[in-house]
């Protein structure tokens, strides 16, 4: 350093000051190493005297990390200075981080085994975060308030919090697009090489003009990569420990680019709100492909290479992407062996053992006596009777003296005092809080004692007072407010012990919350409580005659003390009024304690030690104690040091934190003198963590009297009470031996030198002997109590008078841990003496010397190894936290996701923390954690400064901040999931069976099997009583002549505007007529020929009907289109463009509205307006009759095409012939018998499917009238449609999903409104869903249960389903059983196998039946690679033969092939005549216990899904629809999901429709449900604005158009979370 020559003492005093001021800045890592050397080097440059020094290391290597050794001690300064900047700095603690962890040599190995990884560069694809989420507001960029000891301020700050981080810097002069096109075309090289990382052991540096192999981006990169690994020439020599971590930061630094300021964001903003529902072919890929092909156009071909023909691939993006690729090339640990067994009930792939697993090799352990309690005549036979005896003879002797807030002292309570306030206090609370004749309190009942810390006089009062009353007292901390950490769990605690009646100051009670009439509010989770104030002025004076009653003590409880357990239960240990006695006398015994003693307490005196030596034993032997609170000692660190020395005290009780904490404010105090301490106990001492602060303490003050034997630390626990501690040593004799444990031993529990790695190494100090009278074992931590052998580690026991008694009020808890009588390891019980469990691990060493290592609360069972929590927070700690971790608070737990424990850390992240720090300091405590215990991490999550929920001494409130982790409420800033490494346990992927089994062998084995073959058939279609329309006219054209002479007048259409008036009606004849007019208007101005396309481009009404049959008088085929959309002309009117060229249409027939919207100006921006083929505008046409009606040579002609977008986003149009239509037509009039004289209402839309031919079709063949409700009416009046069912009492509707969830999501709760209106739905007999996709249950269940109170039958809902093949599959109809729902393995679905199940059994799906087999309609379910015909067990595709399919897909190439293989395809066996068309979707047929009409047992077919849309993963078939399930489940804010693959890795797109910070939330609980329900691991989330998710006119989701804009970055996500 740079003061090698300064005499520091003789530098003038403001410099000395400042110096201080600078240590202490780096103390509390408000500057880094490199910041504090340079001022420090400034300020002492005028003061060196110069001798030769070392060459200065050059610029491009980094000084080392500041590893929080003490090497980088601060030199001294006064504690006087140190408070004066604290009242500059409002609420600084004096102590930064959790400094129970600190250790030099773990800091090096930390440093040290990252530097291995220098070699492995690893990159990890940081998350993108939109950068207008995180905008720094001024007020959160300041350090906020220090809220250690969990003070008001803090929890208002913890939920408002924002997220904040530094805005980007833009550099003008690299602005422009220009500039950004010529950068990454210089950059892209760069980029995308050294984001390809090598495997383990081949890393070899990559020359940077390499070009990237897979792919080229096709747009110029919005966003470059940001981390790329440099290397780093080092020329010069740096000191070696320098050089190590120097080299290590040079090598596994991942910096940015050159110049990477982030580009303009040029992408697409999406609207927040959903707007209209799109149509939208990806890339215009036209016709159907052909099943096996239609993914691999975006998936890989068949040698591997990613074939990206139609995905327009963005650099940032897909180098991210990329990069994850390469991580997860990483092996994982341990290796997944190599079967998979198809049938096995266990899911989870069990690692074998390893068999170079350490085992315990020691014979087994023998218990450890301690050293007998001696009986001393004085000692008296109560402890109330020791304060009696000193209250009456020593009455002026000081018990208890206080502090103030600076560390003075501020009064003292002398034992006459202490005696006569608690008599006065016991009188009271028997005597005077009820009535004469019924008194609140008597003995025996519990009381709360709700003190500050900060008062500890009051709390010494009440203690005594409620023992010489004998009631029980239960100290808890005093509440801040309703949502303080843990707060409902304390309220367990008192509902478990009764109490009913708290204790508390005057001060205390002001400063408690309040309700607004001024009563002390009910907390969450408390029983009543009644409040009674303590202080002398409210306490009454005994009568003369009376006298507390103090007997012998016995087995009654004395005091209960509170203890929160792992899950965060708060449970309270009972401590009989013996074992308190027993307990104060070994303490005695152990410690040497003699009367009018002087010790000083830094711990809390309510519990544990700061109770037991502050409280108990120093009365016990008139001690006086001085008391140093918690905020005493964040004021004024050095205060606990100054008072041993102004007292000249012999004992002292601190943690180490305040070890520390001392250290680090210890200044040229040169008149501290720690010559009279002769035990200093570490009251955490067993915290294998604390000898560093232990050792660090004595170098520091052995120079001021401090001397080594007189570190005593010990070992603890509620249950147990003091389990061990050292007694002080004779001067001179040599100190215990430490032992150096292989941390990989520790996590198999057995206890190994460290010999070979020493990275991985722990060193304990011994916690001293067991106490006197007690009696010891350690055994195994689970299953029964079997004793450990001597080398390994174990629970320690204890059996003692002096310890817990039972949990109070929990007999089922208490007899698990105060009763537990050791095995051995055979199972026989050692004895008959009952032990406690004390929840620490250890193990006994040499000389009977215990050790601890670790507690059972912080244990973390990962894959059959134990990890200890502190461990972990030790070496993340160690990883340079200085830029990035706010005060060291770092929390770590394990969650339990797919049958194992997840190792999860959560720090809080400095308010000035860079992204990019945060990012490296994440990966390389991963890097850390992996080679040093050789543990993968599940989730690291850094949040806002002060935002974890604390304990009421400053420490993270772990099962609250596990909690907030597991409900999605802990707001984190930076996330970063590590899925694919730590999860080892996925079961086998699966290996397909091969398809070359024989047909007849399939056959057979399913007729020995006793299976069904599956297939189903409507009713015959035989001649219905219509019989003259049909053999008259088997064309609608003809149907319709024959209506409009025979009934002219009959109302067929019936056309309903949003406020349900009639805008317009066609009867038969006004029908006929005005498609005359069109097809006269389509000969003369059209010119048109017969056979031509004609495109129909209306808004759903009566004139697309009469357009559609005008094209059939002319001869022409009309092409139905959705029209554009007038808001949306940029995303609607390419389609229109794209299918007006596919079908090659000769004209367009429109209305006069639209017409000028073709011819627009904005229309011009997304098309070419000029090369429309000719428009015919029908609106004012002239009464003109075509020379005749064109009638078709054959009924197989072509009548129409139909055109629909798939949810795979393919434009695919069929060709549907005369034939086609009559036989539909017919089907759908017999299925729901339709005619003359029956009303149905149609709310759908009517561009394709089925939904056009019920609109424009059905009701001229059958003659009943329909009630046309056009879908977009209900934005304007959410009711029509139900109002519409109402009014004209209409008995069959249909509608589409989106229309149902309009209904369900606006209506849901206004049905009480609707009821008043006179909305009446008991008339509906059947409510029919036209979808193509399988039916959504949990959507028609909702329907039916809201609308049941309007009298809708849960009977009537039901769906239908088509497909492009075949338009009309199944349609419930009005006769035959109900629809039934089944419910289906999940697992069994995956292998493609049908296996049912009970309604509510796990991993169960239900699946609802889609509709009653259409007459004329046959189906098979067979196999999509085979094409053999399957059982009924299992899951295949739907293939349907009627006479009513598709003639074929429209196609300007005519690709027979595709033909061929989509409508005539014939089985490979079975029955090799049947001409089959493909549906492409998956189902099956199940026989039903219902009847149909003829009296057969009913076949019902479910649709699983789209066999386009399903995912093959890991051998196993995924449905989207179910992985979205379960996503929109995991969170209140997930609005929708949608799920695609890319490569091999699964992306899943969430709308987020809560708050942005909410945000990251989502990550880990998306990653859970899916691993949880699905067995998959998801590679990347991304969270999205409401409405970005694109949704087609029927309601479902386009993934593959998602996955376009996601590769395409058109999505502007929240954020983008890659999984590793």
């Amino acid at each position: 350093m740079a003061d090698r020559g300064v005499e520091l003492s003789a530098l003038p005093k403001e410099v000395r000051d400042q110096l201080a001021e600078l240590d202490l800045e780096l103390s509390e890592g408000d500057i880094t190493q490199k910041g504090y050397e340079k001022k420090r080097t400034k300020l002492l440059a005028p003061y060196i005297i110069h001798t030769p020094v070392e060459p200065p290391t050059r610029n491009n290597v980094q000084p080392p990390a500041t590893s929080y050794s003490s090497s980088h001690r601060p030199p001294p300064s006064s504690a006087s200075r140190y408070r004066e900047r604290r009242s500059r700095r409002t609420h600084r603690s004096g102590g930064t981080r959790d400094d129970r962890y600190r250790s030099d040599i773990h800091s090096e190995a930390v440093q040290a085994a990252l530097a291995k990884h220098k070699e492995e560069k690893i990159a990890l694809p940081m998350p993108t975060k939109r950068r207008s989420t995180y905008v720094p507001s001024p007020i959160e960029t300041r350090t906020p308030p220090d809220s250690s000891s969990a003070s008001e301020d803090e929890t208002s700050v913890r939920r408002q919090s924002s997220v904040v981080v530094p805005a980007p810097l833009f550099n003008p002069s690299l602005q422009g697009p220009d500039c950004w096109i010529y950068r990454s075309a210089q950059g892209s090289s760069t980029s995308s090489s050294a984001s390809s990382t090598l495997s383990h052991g081949e890393a070899k540096p990559q020359p940077h003009n390499q070009p990237q192999p897979q792919y080229k981006p096709q747009y110029q990169p919005l966003y470059k990569p940001q981390y790329q690994p440099h290397y780093q020439p080092q020329h010069e020599p740096a000191p070696p420990h320098a050089a190590a971590i120097t080299d290590l930061m040079a090598n596994s630094r991942i910096a940015p680019p050159e110049n990477s300021a982030p580009p303009p964001d040029v992408t697409a903003v999406v609207p927040p709100a959903r707007g209209p529902r799109v149509d939208l072919p990806s890339n215009a890929t036209v016709r159907g492909m052909s099943r096996g092909q239609s993914r691999s156009s975006m998936m890989e071909t068949a040698d591997g290479r990613i074939n990206l023909q139609r995905v327009p691939v963005n650099s940032r993006v897909s180098t991210k992407i990329q990069q994850l690729l390469n991580t997860l090339k990483r092996p994982k640990r341990p290796p997944l062996s190599e079967f998979f067994t198809d049938d096995s009930e266990e899911i989870v792939e069990v690692p074998q053992p390893d068999p170079n697993t350490p085992k315990p090799e020691g014979r087994q352990i023998i218990p450890v006596k301690g050293e007998p309690l001696g009986v001393v005549s004085n000692w008296p036979p109560a402890l109330q009777a020791a304060l009696a005896r000193w209250g009456a003879t020593q009455g002026k002797s000081p018990a208890l003296t206080a502090l103030d807030i600076t560390g003075k002292p501020l009064y003292t309570l002398t034992y006459g005092k202490l005696w006569s306030r608690s008599v006065k206090l016991a009188y009271t609370l028997l005597n005077k809080l009820g009535t004469k004749n019924e008194q609140i309190l008597k003995p025996g009942d519990r009381v709360a004692l709700v003190y500050p810390n900060s008062d500890p006089g009051m709390f010494w009062v009440a203690f005594y007072g409620c023992l010489l009353a004998e009631v029980i007292p239960v100290p808890i901390e005093v509440p801040l407010s309703r949502k303080d950490a843990g707060i409902s769990q304390v309220g367990f605690l008192l509902g478990s012990c009764g109490v009913g009646l708290a204790l508390t100051s005057e001060i205390c009670l002001k400063g408690l919350p309040k309700t607004p009439t001024g009563e002390i509010m009910q907390f969450k989770g408390w029983p009543r409580m009644k409040w009674v104030i303590t202080d002398s002025k409210y306490l009454t004076k005994p009568s003369k005659d009376w006298q507390p009653h103090i007997p012998t003590a016995n087995t009654d409880p004395a005091y209960i003390e509170y203890k929160a357990n792992k899950e965060g239960t708060v449970v309270g240990v009972a401590v009989s009024k013996v074992a308190m006695l027993t307990h104060c006398q070994a303490l005695t015994q152990a410690c040497n304690y003699c009367e009018g003693e002087t010790l000083v307490n830094v711990l809390d005196c309510k519990k544990n030690m700061g109770l037991w030596h502050g409280v108990l034993t120093a009365v016990m032997n008139r001690i006086h104690t001085i008391s140093v609170p918690y905020a005493v000692m964040k004021a004024c660190p050095l205060s606990w040091v100054q008072r041993v020395h102004i007292h000249k005290a012999r004992l002292a009780l601190v943690k180490c934190r305040d070890l520390h904490w001392a250290m680090m404010a210890h200044r040229e105090q040169r008149d501290i003198s720690l010559v009279s301490l002769r035990m200093l106990i570490v009251a955490d001492g067993a915290n294998p963590w604390s000898v560093s602060s232990c050792d660090a303490f004595l170098n520091v003050f052995q120079s001021h009297g401090l001397k080594p034997e007189v570190i005593c630390p010990c070992a603890t626990s509620p249950e147990a009470m003091t389990v061990a501690i050292r007694r002080p040593g004779l001067p001179g004799a040599p100190l215990p031996a430490r032992a150096v444990l292989s941390l990989g031993g520790l996590s198999h529990g057995v206890i190994r030198v460290n010999t070979e790695d020493k990275n991985s190494a722990l060193t304990v100090q011994d916690v001293g002997h067991v106490m006197p009278g007690a009696l010891m074992c350690i055994v195994k931590p689970d299953g029964p109590p079997q004793l450990c052998k001597t080398d390994e580690i174990g629970e320690i026991i204890i059996n003692s008078r002096a310890g817990g008694t039972m949990y109070y009020g929990l007999p089922g808890l208490t007899k698990n841990t105060f009763e537990v009588i050791p095995v051995n390891a055979n199972g026989v019980p050692i004895g008959e003496i009952p032990f406690v469990r004390s929840g620490l691990l250890g193990f006994v060493g040499p000389g009977s010397l215990i050790f601890v290592v670790g507690k059972i609360e912080g244990l973390l069972q990962v894959s059959g190894r134990r990890h200890n929590a502190d461990d972990l927070v030790a070496t993340a700690l160690a990883v340079e936290p200085v830029k990035t971790v706010y005060r060291g608070r770092i929390a770590v737990f394990s969650v339990t996701v797919f049958y194992d424990e997840r190792v999860v850390i959560v720090a809080e992240q400095r308010p000035d923390a860079s992204e990019e720090d945060s990012f490296q300091w994440m990966s390389r405590v991963l890097q850390a954690i992996d080679s040093i215990h050789q543990v993968g991490l599940y989730c690291l999550a850094l949040v806002p400064a002060n935002t974890l929920p604390k304990t009421p001494l400053g420490g993270i409130h772990i099962s609250d901040t596990k909690q907030f982790f597991l409900e999605g409420n802990l707001h984190p800033c930076n996330i970063l999931m590590c899925p694919h490494t730590c999860v080892t346990n996925l079961p086998k992927p699966r290996q397909k069976q091969p398809v070359g089994v024989g047909p007849a062998s399939v056959m057979v084995g399913n007729l020995v099997a006793g299976k069904r073959i599956a297939q189903a058939a409507g009713r015959e279609l035989g001649m219905i009583d219509d019989q003259d329309l049909v053999r008259k006219h088997q064309y609608l054209t003809e149907a319709l002549q024959w209506r409009a002479q025979t009934d002219a007048d009959h109302v067929l259409y019936v056309l309903l505007n949003a406020k349900g008036v009639v805008v317009s009606t066609a009867t038969c004849i006004q029908l006929h007529k005005r498609a005359e007019k069109i097809a006269a208007a389509l000969m003369e101005k059209g010119s048109i020929n017969t056979g031509e396309n004609v495109v129909l481009l209306y808004p759903p009404g009566i004139d697309l009907i009469a357009s559609f049959y005008g094209c059939l008088y002319a001869g022409c085929v009309p092409v139905n289109v959705r029209p554009p959309h007038p808001q949306n002309l940029a995303a609607t009117l390419p389609t229109v463009r794209m299918i007006i060229d596919v079908s090659k249409a000769a004209c367009i027939l429109t209305s006069q509205n639209l017409m000028r919207i073709l011819r627009s100006k904005e229309a011009a921006a997304s098309v070419n307006i000029k090369t429309w083929p000719t428009i015919i505008d029908t609106d004012d046409l002239p009464r003109r009759r075509p020379p005749q009606i064109y009638k078709p040579p054959t009924a197989e002609m072509i009548a129409y095409l139909d055109f629909s977008v798939s949810t795979t986003g393919m434009l695919t149009g069929v060709k549907i012939s005369h034939a086609a239509v009559s036989a539909l037509c017919r089907s759908i009039k017999l299925q729901c018998e339709l005619y003359s004289s029956r009303q149905i209402a149609i709310c759908l839309d009517p561009y394709c499917g089925l939904g056009f031919v019920l609109w424009c079709l059905a009701s001229v063949y059958s003659g009943h009238q329909s009630i046309l409700i056009p879908p977009f009416e209900l934005e304007s009046c959410l009711s029509l449609w139900l109002s519409t069912l109402s009014q004209y009492r209409v008995r069959d509707t249909f509608c589409s999903y989106s229309v149902m969830e309009f209904c369900t999501k606006g209506l849901g709760t206004q049905t009480e409104l609707l009821k008043a209106r006179g909305v009446n739905l008991s008339c509906v007999r059947s409510c029919v869903v036209v979808a193509e996709e399988r039916p959504r249950l949990a959507l028609t269940h909702s329907f039916s249960k809201l609308f049941k109170d309007l009298g809708l039958s849960t009977r009537a809902v039901s769906t239908a389903f088509g497909s492009r093949v075949n338009l009309a599959v199944c349609l419930q109809g009005t006769t035959g059983p109900d629809p039934c729902t089944v419910y289906v393995d999940m697992k069994s679905l995956r292998h493609d196998r049908v296996r049912l199940v009970e309604r509510g059994a796990p991993q169960s799906l239900p699946l609802m039946e889609s509709g009653k087999i259409l007459p004329g309609v046959r189906v098979i379910i067979v196999n999509p690679e085979t094409r053999g015909p399957l059982g009924d067990s299992h899951l295949g595709e739907v293939w349907v033969n009627s006479p009513h399919n598709a003639s074929g897909y429209y196609t300007i190439y005519g690709e027979e092939s595709l033909q061929a293989d989509h409508f005539n395809t014939k089985l490979s066996f079975g029955d090799p005549q049947t001409l089959w068309a493909r549906t492409g979707y998956l189902g099956f047929v199940k026989r039903t216990e219902l009847l149909d009409a003829s009296g057969d047992r009913h076949d019902a077919l479910f649709v699983v899904g789209s066999l386009d849309e399903t995912l093959e993963l890991r051998g196993l078939r995924y449905h989207p629809i179910d992985i979205e399930t379960s996503v929109s489940r995991a969170h209140r804010s997930i609005a929708e999901s949608a799920v695609f693959t890319w490569t091999n890795l699964l992306v899943l797109v969430s709308e987020l429709c809560g708050s942005e910070q909410d945000a990251l939330d989502l990550v880990p609980l998306i990653t859970n449900v899916v691993l949880e329900e699905h067995h998959l691991i998801v590679g990347v989330v991304v969270i999205v604005d409401p409405g970005v998710i694109p949704i087609n006119s029927r309601g479902e989701k386009q993934r593959m158009h998602l996955r376009d804009s996601f590769l395409a970055d058109q999505l502007d996500p929240i954020y983008v979370a890659y999984n590793m």
